[in-house]
């Protein structure tokens, strides 16, 4: 087809033809950081723009060309044809010459709009159509308006082909353009093998990890994209596919569309479409579908991404809060292209338009050399590079540099960059601390073994800087005889209690000096685990003298905080050891428990709040909660006491008010005679009843098909109150499904309410709970349910199964 001529550079005025003198000036500077990131931005513009009106000239010469057919028109006239006819019908050039392609393919054109190419009118139809377009009925213009749009993305999507972008990038274009108006959430697109095989050659609106798990989909398993490929007829599933079959989507029962893929009569492969949920797949919806499956046959060919690699990775670095990127190193000519960047990473790229798969160069300019650097010496040497900033010089008005950047190699070929943005001040104090001669920073790693000296360690010590560090453990050889219990001091405080300390000691110098340097520091814990301890060493030798007054004087005050802490912390203990924060419960016949204690927000207001959850040999479940009045050591103590009473005395066999009647009088036995409230309860899994008793405890809190009520309690006495006590006790009927809360008095009391008002907050966050594990809305109750009364809390969710 002869091309037109319209819209062909023309050299610029101030541009020396050939065979003319260039003009005398002098050679420019070489642009700064700045200007090679504006001129990247302008051409990654301008390049956006070529492809989009590489589009539209195709289109127009496409239909240029069924004028000259049919009309026997020169190039020109049917150029200037085309132009005349869209400005008399008030219809864009692209519109008009998609309906003639349109047309001319037979498709797209409505009834009493044109007819198919064969009958040597389409053009005449076409013209006449558009002439009366303004009598034309609405359902006949969105049809139209339909094939336009279809037309105009297919020619995007070759347009995107012929400049060789990636199966990804022309899928995005067809999903965006044609298919996000059919409120389309997935594009996948599958090549067929030699083998009948299905490869994954390309997604839009579809994760990594999504399309890794789909790469292959071998022959012989039945499934419906196999189906498709033998019937060669679409399939389209509105609310998903059958039970028991497995597609690509977001949801079993979202719907899906399969489209068998041709070029030149043969299936080559299928394009599969998902939407977020069950939707109606009316005809418009398959009309235009099938459509936009004849470019999305023609660009299998553009090749075939590779999911698999970073399938894991690229999810992995969406979720960090800092940027990151992936970096590609082309394997012949080794330049780095840009594979992946995370959210916070395209905020950094926001000058250029679509950075995925740009070459490194093109988004960070002022920066492309030294991450090139770091990126070749980290595969090199299989290690991670590091880099306080990147460029290391900045000035005014240069890009932003980036902060504490990390360069990891993570596969052949294949980098990831973190940075952050601004600095970090925790990287950063390290550096800090190199810039003052007095103070040093060190780090011991316990798993390692491995210790890391800031340089002016080495010279408060007096040693060599090519010297191996001084683990602070094995520090003793270099202080003076007398300072090693002060070393064993710190380190019990680091590696026993955990806690960080301090502590002055006098260093002895090789060259026979004396140092006194003042120790800082800090454990480091890592799941509960010390992995390694992180401080800084002084040097104070100016100012000893009244170090030493000052300390002496500490020293005194902090025996006293010693035996005082010690003490709280064996109650702490003992309470954590009999009441876990988050216990871990074995399983229950029908019932799914979940049991949490905060403890009181004051330390030394240790309490006495308990509970219990207990299989028996009878194939009942105890469960219980307490709560004994005051706090401190003796709470605790009366605590234990009554809660293992109660253990042993529920393996009896007998009722709970029973259970109730003996706990009162252990209680009235105990130690410094305390009170307390309980609530004691048996759950029979046989007719799933439970029977229970209470001693002027709360009332139990039932959650039944979305509606929370409070049970009434039997009025019992509290424990420890009077000897010989009865108490009564009720039976409830539960049903699957239920919910049943116990808990303390901690998550309702308020200083500025009664009672009841925490009671009803409760019922209504009950009720407010969204679906869920029941691990997740315990803690979502106990994190929006909180009493102001700085005490302690337990609570115990039930749920049957």
């Amino acid at each position: 087809m002869t091309m037109s001529n319209q819209g062909q550079d023309e050299p610029r005025p101030d541009t020396p033809r050939p065979g003319e003198p260039r003009p005398d000036t002098p050679r420019p500077a070489e642009p700064g950081p700045d200007a090679l990131t504006a001129a990247v931005a302008q051409l990654t513009a301008e390049l956006a723009g070529l492809r989009r009106d590489l589009a539209r000239r195709h289109l127009l010469d496409l239909a240029s060309g069924v004028l000259v057919a049919q009309r026997s028109l020169t190039p020109a006239d049917a150029a200037d044809h085309l132009a005349q006819l869209a400005e008399t019908t008030n219809v864009s050039p692209e519109g008009l010459a998609a309906d003639i392609v349109n047309a001319a393919a037979g498709q797209g054109a409505p009834a009493g709009h044109g007819s198919p190419a064969g009958d040597g009118a389409a053009s005449g139809d076409i013209e006449a159509a558009a002439g009366t377009g303004a009598a034309a009925e609405a359902a006949a213009d969105e049809d139209r308006s339909a094939a336009r749009r279809a037309r105009l993305v297919e020619a995007t999507a070759e347009s995107a082909a012929q400049t060789g972008s990636s199966v990804d990038v022309i899928a995005g274009t067809l999903l965006d353009g044609g298919m996000r108006p059919l409120g389309v959430r997935g594009l996948w697109l599958f090549r067929r093998t030699e083998t009948d095989c299905l490869q994954l050659a390309g997604q839009a609106g579809v994760s990594a990890l999504e399309a890794a798990h789909w790469r292959w989909v071998p022959p012989g398993t039945g499934s419906a994209l196999h189906r498709v490929l033998a019937e060669a007829a679409p399939l389209w599933l509105p609310a998903g596919p059958p039970e028991g079959e497995r597609l690509p989507g977001p949801a079993p029962d979202a719907a899906r569309a399969l489209l068998p893929l041709r070029q030149r009569g043969v299936v080559t492969g299928l394009a599969l479409v998902d939407w977020p949920g069950p939707t109606a797949l009316d005809e418009p919806v398959r009309r235009a579908l099938t459509g936009l499956a004849v470019p999305a046959a023609r660009i299998l060919d553009a090749g075939v991404s590779d999911p698999s690699e970073s399938g894991v990775l690229v999810p992995l670095l969406d979720l960090l809060t800092h940027p990151a990127m992936v970096l590609r190193a082309d394997p012949e000519t080794g330049t780095l292209h840009v594979e992946h960047l995370n959210r916070p990473a395209l905020d950094s790229a926001r000058h250029v338009h679509g950075p995925a798969g740009r070459p490194l160069a093109q988004l960070f300019p002022a920066m492309q050399a030294d991450l090139v650097r770091l990126a070749r010496v980290a595969r090199e040497s299989a290690a991670p590079q590091r880099a306080a900033r990147v460029p290391v010089e900045h000035r005014p008005g240069d890009p932003d540099p980036l902060h504490d950047v990390r360069v990891l190699p993570v596969g052949p070929g294949r980098t990831v960059v973190l940075w952050h943005g601004a600095t970090d001040p925790g990287l950063s104090l390290s550096r800090v601390l190199g810039r003052l001669e007095n103070l040093a920073a060190f780090e011991d790693d316990l798993i390692t073994g491995k210790s890391r000296w800031s340089d002016q360690a080495y010279r408060i010590f007096g040693l060599d800087p090519a010297a191996p560090p001084v683990p602070l453990r094995r520090l003793a050889p270099h202080l003076h005889r007398d300072e090693t219990g002060n070393l064993n001091e710190l380190l019990v405080e680091l590696t026993e209690r955990r806690e960080g300390a301090h502590t002055v000691v006098r260093a002895v110098r090789e060259d026979g000096g004396l140092r006194h340097v003042r120790i800082a520091a800090e454990p480091l814990l890592t799941g509960g685990v010390l992995t390694g301890i992180t401080g800084v060493y002084q040097d104070v030798s100016a100012q000893h003298h009244t170090e030493i007054a000052l300390t002496a004087t500490f020293d005194r005050l902090t025996a006293a905080q010693t035996q005082a802490a010690l003490r709280h912390q064996l109650v702490l203990q003992l309470q954590q050891a009999i009441v876990p924060e988050v216990p871990v419960l074995q399983r229950l016949p029908g019932l799914q428990v979940a049991a949490r204690y905060r403890p009181a927000a004051e330390e030394y207001r240790v309490g006495g709040d308990w509970y219990d959850v207990l299989p028996l040999p009878s194939g009942r479940v105890l469960v219980a909660v307490g709560d004994i009045a005051g706090h401190g050591i003796d709470s605790v103590t009366g605590m234990v006491a009554l809660r293992n009473a109660l253990r042993g005395l529920a393996f009896t066999g007998h009722s709970p008010a029973r259970l109730m009647a003996w706990l009162n009088e252990v209680t009235l036995h105990t130690h410094g005679r305390p009170t307390a409230t309980a609530v004691c309860a048996l759950y029979d899994p046989s007719d799933r009843s439970l029977c229970w008793a209470s001693a002027g405890h709360l009332p139990l809190l039932l959650l039944r098909a979305g509606e929370a009520g409070f049970l009434e309690p039997p009025r019992n006495i509290l424990l420890g109150a009077v000897p010989a006590a009865d108490y009564t006790e009720t039976v409830t009927p539960l049903v699957p499904g239920d919910t049943l809360m116990l808990y303390t008095d901690g998550l309702v009391e308020s200083r500025r309410t009664g009672i009841d008002e925490g009671l009803e907050r409760l019922r209504r966050a009950v009720e407010r709970l969204r679906p869920g594990g029941l691990d997740e809305r315990t803690d979502a109750l106990l994190a929006s349910v909180t009493g102001d009364t700085d005490d302690d809390t337990s609570l115990v969710v039930v749920r049957l199964s």
